[in-house]
């Protein structure tokens, strides 16, 4: 999407503070079923043409919210095609100006505005070293899809809350339905999404009650692993932009590497648990979370949620794990927003943020 100018923004402004975040958390259902009955065609037809040019690589290109975005994709592609994956590091040709030789790989940019300057050029330098380049903004008009050779829209419609939420959901449909395509899938497993997602919007009370006990938290730690792994990053970020709470999100296996030792019976830890191998792999980071006294939260299912101190439920039985990473983040954007207002802060506005970030 294109950042509001002035006028825009001051007309989208609400008095109470965070209703902004909030009605565009709460437009996800809708922008989901959008995608899934106007958009997925159009992916198809791009995911078409792609696999019939037989990339043997793919580079992820983002940044922010984004990178979590592309961190999913990085999941799907190696787990549902098999394809090696890399996330990009735009510095080497933005700033060091490396020539690297892409051809037939494939390079996704991700970006909601599609206006940042260095994915931009790294983009453009990507298809001039021989890559097949893909864009996933919500901005078809933006200088990121015109510089690449596909383009995805992700059809979230406006998002003027800095932090980005229904952006966020649409870019991992877009994405999924892209591999699906890729590998001659029909993704209809999808379909139950936005009835799903509608579910955990009516909950809003639950999460409401989980916020009060952060309200004056120093510090939280996220963990969860595969298809979970980028929902923690994604809720860690939420939760600093919205709140300025440092909070560290890792793999389960990195967790018991190393920064385990500074998880007590006084760090708040909100882990979320996949019905899947992800959440098999990460229940002996749950026990020595439990034996460490930590003040566990799960987002998961409920005989989890029923072994730690507190938790939410997600409503993700019978839906595929690579899928269930569009809802496990609903209710941690709730999360964010609660703990924000509860705070006294403004979710919609954070200090000295940008929608559309300049770096080169």
């Amino acid at each position: 999407m294109t950042a509001p100018t002035p006028a825009e923004g001051a007309a989208h402004t609400d008095e109470v503070p965070g209703r902004i975040m909030a009605r565009e958390i709460a437009e996800q259902p809708a922008a989901l079923r959008r995608l899934l009955n106007e958009g997925a065609g159009a992916i198809r037809s791009v995911a078409d043409r792609i696999a019939a040019r037989k990339p043997r690589f793919v580079l992820l290109t983002a940044r922010g919210t984004s990178d979590n975005v592309a961190l999913y994709a990085k999941y799907l592609l190696e787990i549902k095609l098999g394809l090696p994956c890399g996330l990009t590091s735009m510095s080497t040709t933005t700033a060091y100006g490396a020539q690297q030789d892409l051809r037939d790989v494939l390079v996704i940019t991700i970006s909601q505005s599609g206006g940042s300057p260095d994915l931009v050029a790294s983009t453009r330098a990507a298809r001039e070293a021989g890559a097949i380049t893909l864009a996933v903004t919500n901005n078809p008009g933006s200088p990121l899809a015109e510089v690449s050779e596909y383009h995805l829209d992700v059809m979230a419609g406006p998002e003027y809350a800095l932090p980005a939420t229904k952006t966020y959901t649409a870019s991992l449909l877009a994405l999924y339905l892209l591999v699906e395509g890729l590998r001659g899938g029909d993704g209809e497993a999808a379909a139950e999404l936005p009835r799903r997602a509608e579910e955990l919007l009516a909950r809003e009370d639950e999460v409401r009650a989980l916020a009060a006990r952060y309200r004056f938290a120093e510090r939280m730690v996220f963990t969860s692993r595969g298809y979970g792994y980028p929902t923690v990053k994604e809720a860690a970020l939420k939760l600093m932009e919205t709140t300025y709470v440092p909070a560290l999100s890792y793999s389960g296996a990195d967790l018991l590497h190393g920064p385990l030792a500074m998880v007590g019976n006084v760090s708040p830890v909100i882990a979320v648990v996949p019905d899947g191998r992800g959440g098999a792999a990460l229940q002996p980071v749950l026990e020595r979370l439990r034996e460490r006294g930590a003040d566990l939260v799960v987002f998961g299912p409920e005989a989890d949620v029923a072994r730690a101190s507190a938790g939410f439920v997600l409503p993700i039985e019978g839906i595929a794990e690579e899928l269930q990473t569009i809802l496990e983040i609903i209710p941690l954007q709730l999360l964010a927003h609660e703990v924000t207002i509860a705070r006294g802060q403004d979710p919609d506005t954070p200090r000295g943020l940008a929608k559309v970030t300049e770096t080169h």
